[in-house]
């Protein structure tokens, strides 16, 4: 992580669960870090974890992913408190848990799932890219997806999401080709874990199978970002020793 020692850092839906562990991880790194989230009270509430050289490191903005305009002037405070974003990391994320595709009425849900965890991950990742490109930084663009990002498991209880991530699975694809035909060296990466132990899931029945924690994905994402520039990882599945899936 040398090489991003004093870089900036912008993580998504950074107020619970991977985001807040990455955030504390990075900061914690040498990173300067920028945590986006509607609840930045939670990020403001981390520096308590954080050593007093790292606390200062850690800086929060509000911003709901799925409005363009927070995400515009989230970038844009980023770029006039620091000059710009050398690592994003795509962390917001949505799942409802109990709703099919065919539920009557569940429209503003299948929106929702969408716009944060597809639309609002690749307006930030332009963003990023174009301060990136602004700068000539050869940065990295984190998606964390995850396993159901590449199958479909036979629950019928979470609606859109494993179709939104199926779309991050692409992005990262179309971004890789995206960046290497403009003659760039950003990187791109899918983070895919298995269960993870956050708010998000919304069953007892899932929260008692084989979970990894926040911090295991959080230790994942310093690894790929401390890779050799050469070494592009494209793809990390996780999955906790057990899984079934």
């Amino acid at each position: 992580m040398e090489r991003w020692q004093g870089k900036v850092a912008v993580v998504t839906g950074a107020s619970s669960g991977i985001g807040a562990a990455t955030v504390k991880a990075l900061a914690n790194a040498g990173m300067i870090t920028f945590g986006l989230a509607r609840r930045v009270e939670r990020i403001e509430e981390l520096k308590s974890d954080l050593p007093d050289e790292a606390k200062g490191r850690l800086h929060s903005i509000r911003c709901d992913i799925t409005k363009e305009a927070d995400i515009l002037a989230a970038f844009r405070e980023v770029e006039e408190t620091c000059g710009g974003v050398d690592v994003l990391i795509n962390n917001a994320g949505l799942a409802k848990g109990g709703v099919g595709v065919l539920d009557a009425g569940n429209t503003q849900i299948i929106r929702d799932v969408f716009d944060t965890n597809l639309v609002g991950l690749a307006l930030c990742s332009r963003e990023a890219f174009q301060s990136m490109k602004k700068r000539s930084v050869d940065g990295h663009i984190v998606h964390i997806n995850s396993i159901l990002g590449h199958m479909v498991a036979p629950m019928g209880t979470i609606n859109v999401y494993a179709a939104s991530k199926y779309g991050v699975t692409a992005l990262t694809e179309t971004m890789r080709h995206e960046l290497r035909l403009a003659g760039t060296k950003v990187k791109v990466t899918s983070i895919s874990p298995g269960l993870v132990r956050t708010e998000m899931p919304t069953s007892s029945a899932l929260a008692e199978r084989p979970c990894l924690q926040p911090e295991d994905i959080a230790d994942a994402i310093l690894y790929v970002l401390g890779t050799p520039p050469r070494v592009q990882i494209h793809e990390l599945t996780i999955k906790p020793v057990g899984e079934s899936v």
